[in-house]
């Protein structure tokens, strides 16, 4: 028969048989969290979306799905593009892109919208 630690939480603290008494870190993190959702009806095609932060593809996107992205604090590039098959591939390569600025501890939410101008990011209401 094997014994497991019991773990308490009292307070600001953690309680351990074996440890003692550890102090839980309060402190806000050190990343902003960046959430970017492609939903069902807002782009109508069934081509992937590309997410580039940095000039970098970090995802696709496909219809219905969000991806999140643990960023230190600062303003961040975000470029948006078509990807796929034959049918997909657009003419040109999108060079328009959002700025971003993460702040440390916070969520920031975004919709992929198509604009006058071609995909870009829409800031969701918390």
């Amino acid at each position: 028969m094997r014994l497991l630690p019991i773990f308490v939480l009292y307070g600001a603290s953690l309680l351990s048989p074996w440890l003692g008494a550890v102090e839980l870190s309060s402190r806000t993190p050190d990343y902003g969290v960046l959430i970017i959702s492609r939903e069902r009806l807002e782009i109508a095609t069934a081509c992937d979306i590309g997410v580039y932060l940095q000039d970098q593809l970090v995802s696709r996107l496909f219809q219905g799905q969000s991806a999140s992205y643990n960023l230190p604090p600062g303003t961040v590039s975000v470029r948006l593009g078509i990807m796929g098959d034959t049918g997909c591939q657009p003419s040109f390569e999108q060079i328009r892109s959002d700025q971003v600025q993460i702040r440390a501890g916070a969520i920031h939410r975004y919709r992929v919208m198509l604009l006058e101008n071609g995909l870009g990011l829409r800031e969701i209401a918390p």
